[in-house]
């Protein structure tokens, strides 16, 4: 809860309504792996760094994930897999970009 003061009154202001979730739960996550690797579709210079789901079903499902990483270096590579280790409860370490180092399409490896 923040204390916002407006031309002399006092006003709250509730962050806690505002925040949405980042990511989905780490079951759907994981349901969209094939033999330990999952597709997920990057969007550097995003406005918020956050992970969906496609609306696509069955082999053509992937990861949407957004961050706010510029594309040089590999910045934005590093975020998605900082990103994605978050979401699943995984250390960073042990998720690596397999193919797609310079593409926005990527195939992650995960543990299992």
């Amino acid at each position: 809860m923040d204390l916002c003061l407006r031309r002399g009154t006092a006003t709250l202001r509730y962050n806690e309504m505002a925040k949405k979730t980042l990511y989905p739960p780490r079951d759907e996550m994981m349901a969209l792996a094939k033999d330990g690797e999952l597709t997920v579709k990057v969007t550097p210079n995003a406005g918020e760094n956050s992970i969906s789901i496609s609306g696509k079903s069955g082999s053509g499902a992937a990861l949407l994930v957004r961050v706010t990483a510029t594309p040089e270096d590999g910045k934005a590579n590093l975020a998605v897999l900082k990103l994605m280790s978050e979401a699943l409860g995984l250390p960073k370490t042990s998720l690596a970009i397999v193919r797609g180092n310079n593409a926005r399409t990527k195939v992650v490896a995960i543990p299992d």
